[in-house]
């Protein structure tokens, strides 16, 4: 069976020109999104359209751009029908993943993005290993500075306190004073 899909950006846009071509393409069942955006990934329309198509069927759309604004969505989108054993047509763009060419063709669009994931993982590394060397250190900033660490360690080794009450006077959270007062207390008892 195949299932047609379609969608337009805003509530002015008509779906008639797609659904016309979707029906003309053989769909027997037609679903859409009105007024929704292609780079949301949670779609109605979509959903319910992915959750009819069966082994065996084929999830058809207008143009590419109507399924996703993203390659990796898009190819997720045909990753998932391929492990159901369904197959996934394009009306204007001619691809189908029935056939050979369209295999293919999707094969390299495959390798295309995975290319460009490993670039940008490269270009974030050598950007993070660039800032280290300038003395940059990427995440979070600790929550407590170097006088409040030092409070709240001689507190903790006067032994009078509670945790909860170290906490309290050096304004932390309970997991703030395990992860940067705690691992400090340790490490000094080790070397002692």
């Amino acid at each position: 069976m195949k299932i047609g899909y379609a969608r337009v950006s805003t509530a002015d846009q008509n779906l008639d020109l797609q659904t016309d071509a979707l029906k003309q393409a053989g769909c027997e069942k037609i679903f859409a999104d009105h007024g929704v955006s292609g780079a949301k990934t949670d779609r109605p329309g979509l959903d319910k359209a992915l959750e009819h198509v069966r082994k065996g069927d084929t999830l058809v759309i207008w143009k590419l751009d109507r399924l996703g604004r993203s390659l990796s969505h898009l190819l997720s989108i045909v990753e998932d029908l391929k492990q159901q054993g369904a197959d996934f047509a394009s009306v204007q763009d001619g691809f189908d993943t029935s056939s050979a060419s369209g295999k293919m063709v999707f094969s390299v669009i495959g390798a295309m993005a995975e290319y460009e994931r490993n670039l940008i993982r490269e270009r974030t590394m050598a950007g993070l290993t660039a800032a280290r060397a300038r003395g940059r250190m990427g995440g979070r900033p600790k929550s407590l500075d170097k006088s409040q660490v030092k409070v709240a360690i001689a507190l903790a080794k006067a032994g009078e306190l509670t945790i909860k009450q170290i906490c309290e006077q050096v304004r932390c959270s309970r997991s703030t004073y395990y992860r940067q007062i705690a691992t400090q207390l340790d490490h000094n008892e080790k070397t002692v």
